[in-house]
């Protein structure tokens, strides 16, 4: 007579566990599936249990972000490369909130981070421009317009890559808007009716290094004024 299988413990529930299982819901299912009942659907508990470990959704949501920030050590900050190390953090702040559907949606709806890695980020990139020689005002204000523009720049990605933008109304947007420019007498609007070629999503990534080359650009020159 054969014994019966015991069923596989349940793995201890934490802060951890909460936030990985978040994530695997958002990757799965998307945004709108991220609750605090349907997280404990997930680990086969009750709603209650997780408040132990979270607060509530808006908790969970920005220790999601954080838990994403955390790709790796932080640069020791060098004057002869700051301008790379500046472009290199924000690349990863990139991938970081594309890495998963809402990640950055969720990521603008946290005006404040208070995570552990968004301070560390934070830290790391304020150091960074310090050792580029902004003095502190400045580089707080530095590093508050590259976040702001990176994250705008990653919940637009995002959107086209995760479906939430429906292109083939895109597509006929911009051909009614092409339609419409056509319609004014000849050299109107030149151009905008030779922006197309430039906006796509091949050109994104050149679009978001054209952006903070030129930002980092007058940052340097700043340095002479001061």
């Amino acid at each position: 007579m054969s014994r019966p299988r015991r069923r596989a413990e349940k793995p201890v529930l934490s802060q951890e566990l909460v936030v990985k299982t978040a994530l695997g819901l958002l990757a799965a299912e998307g945004l709108e599936a991220v609750s605090m009942r349907r997280v404990a659907q997930a680990l086969e508990t009750g709603p209650a249990s997780l408040y132990a470990h979270v607060a509530n959704k808006e908790e969970l949501h920005e220790l999601m972000v954080d838990h994403v920030l955390d790709f790796g050590p932080i640069p020791e900050p060098d004057p002869d490369r700051w301008v790379d190390q500046v472009k290199e953090l924000l690349r990863q702040n990139v991938r970081a909130l594309t890495s998963f559907p809402g990640i950055a949606k969720i990521a603008w709806a946290v005006q404040v981070p208070t995570g552990a890695n968004a301070l560390h980020q934070a830290e790391a990139m304020l150091a960074v421009l310090r050792a580029g020689g902004l003095d502190l005002k400045r580089a707080l204000f530095a590093a508050d317009a590259l976040w702001l523009y990176t994250k705008a720049y990653a919940y637009e990605g995002a959107g086209w890559q995760y479906g939430d933008v429906d292109v083939t109304m895109q597509e006929e947007r911009g051909r009614q808007m092409v339609e419409y420019m056509t319609s004014f007498p000849p050299g109107t609007f030149p151009n905008l009716l030779g922006a197309g070629e430039y906006f796509s999503a091949e050109t994104a990534q050149e679009r978001f290094e054209f952006a903070i080359d030129l930002f980092l650009s007058g940052l340097a020159r700043s340095r002479m004024d001061s």
